[in-house]
């Protein structure tokens, strides 16, 4: 048995000792609870940060092992959402552009559960152009003081720390004057409203900033090139997006579909035997994309935008599933018993897909970075890229700042 059998092995082992029994109804404080638990079960397991340094806290493996944990934690339902954000975005940036101190202070308590992250870029009038943010933070002494608003965060409302971009120097241009902060979600001046989606629950939420001290030592990367900062993490996110597995359990996933129509006797049905065939073929397509991008990233070579090829593909993936769904359940995915269990998980995770679409960055967004960046097509005219922040009437601003 080879190095990466045993690895397997020994996954499959702890996962078996250590994965939570599945349980419906908790409270937001005791699936919180649980997740906090199982974090830190991780971290002690040594299967948390895999593909980490080892200075950063991590196991420092390379992505084929992460790719094997994955596979083998598919088969559960791990309760690992509150640290999405921040294992997936907010913790691989600190690991590229954090201060030594930064690092120390803030990933080992990421990895074992003691501090959850989230991230703050989105703004009212400022969802695919980030770089329109208002939110801005001025000076004060040797830190800053903050003052604005973002939106569609997830995980605020139980985040201890937040990765956020704010407008440093209205002078510059709107991509020249940003700069990336850590913020403790905790301090004076911060609040955090939450927002309820058409699957009735609240899974992100609205932040207000209304004088809140930043310190000098939060600035992530380098002033006034939180732009550059940003780049950096939502590649992060577009490929832990676009590369994260779906549980087996998801009502989403392939197999889950070919039980749902078996169960509603809709499997001998030709068009739906097509539609499954070709959820299967898109699914394993995927999963290779991504087994060969974290390979190449293994290699030296970082996927960069082609994190954007990963990540409109999983949401289209995800379109084409709930398609497959309605033709599988026919007459039951737009009327059901409520106390049906696995029909109402079933539209709960239809009426979430399109959220797919957009957090990330819009399919319209990652098809302008495929086509710039990767295809070399001519770049979309931007007038006001050179202009002065403050010249410029964007999102909700009417007057100058």
């Amino acid at each position: 048995m080879d190095q990466r059998e045993e690895y397997r092995a020994a996954a499959r082992t702890w996962l078996q000792a250590h994965a939570p029994r599945p349980a419906d109804g908790l409270s937001g404080e005791e699936y919180l609870r649980r997740a906090r638990e199982f974090q830190a079960a991780l971290f002690a397991g040594g299967y948390a940060g895999i593909t980490w340094p080892k200075d950063a806290g991590g196991q420092g493996l390379s992505t084929a092992y992460q790719q094997i944990f994955g596979e083998e934690s598919a088969e559960y339902e791990l309760p690992t959402d509150p640290f999405m954000i921040g294992m997936g975005m907010c913790g691989p940036t600190l690991v590229d552009l954090g201060s030594a101190e930064q690092k120390q202070r803030y990933l080992p308590k990421l990895l074992s559960g003691e501090e959850i992250w989230c991230q703050l870029f989105s703004e009212p009038g400022a969802g695919s152009d980030v770089a329109s943010l208002q939110t801005k933070a001025v000076r004060d002494g040797d830190g800053w003081v903050l003052n604005g608003q973002k939106v569609w965060t997830t995980n605020a409302q139980f985040a201890d720390f937040g990765a956020l971009l704010a407008r440093t120097d209205p002078e510059r241009s709107k991509h020249a004057g940003i700069t990336m902060f850590v913020v403790d979600m905790h301090a004076p001046g911060v609040t955090v409203r939450p927002l309820r989606d058409m699957s009735g629950r609240a899974p992100f939420n609205e932040v207000y900033f209304d004088d809140v001290r930043i310190p000098a030592d939060a600035v992530i990367g380098e002033l006034n090139r939180g732009w550059q900062a940003a780049v950096t993490m939502l590649s992060h996110e577009r490929v832990s997006i676009g590369a994260s597995r779906r549980s087996r359990n998801s009502p989403l996933e392939f197999g889950a579909l070919v039980e749902l129509a078996r169960r509603n006797g809709t499997d001998r049905d030709q068009g739906v035997r097509e539609a499954l065939a070709e959820q299967y073929a898109h699914e394993r397509a995927l999963e290779l994309f991504n087994v060969r991008m974290r390979q190449e990233t293994a290699a030296g070579n970082p996927p960069g935008a082609r994190g954007s090829v990963a990540k409109l593909a999983g949401a289209l993936l995800l379109r084409r599933a709930i398609e497959t769904a309605g033709q599988a359940a026919g007459a039951g995915a737009v009327a059901w018993d409520p106390e049906d269990h696995a029909t109402s998980e079933l539209v709960r995770g239809i009426n979430s897909v399109p959220a797919s679409n957009i957090a990330g960055g819009t399919n319209e967004i990652q098809r302008g970075i495929i086509g710039e960046r990767i295809l070399g097509l001519p770049k979309e005219p931007q007038v006001d890229r050179d202009m002065p922040f403050r010249e410029l009437k964007v999102g909700t601003q009417r007057t100058p700042a």
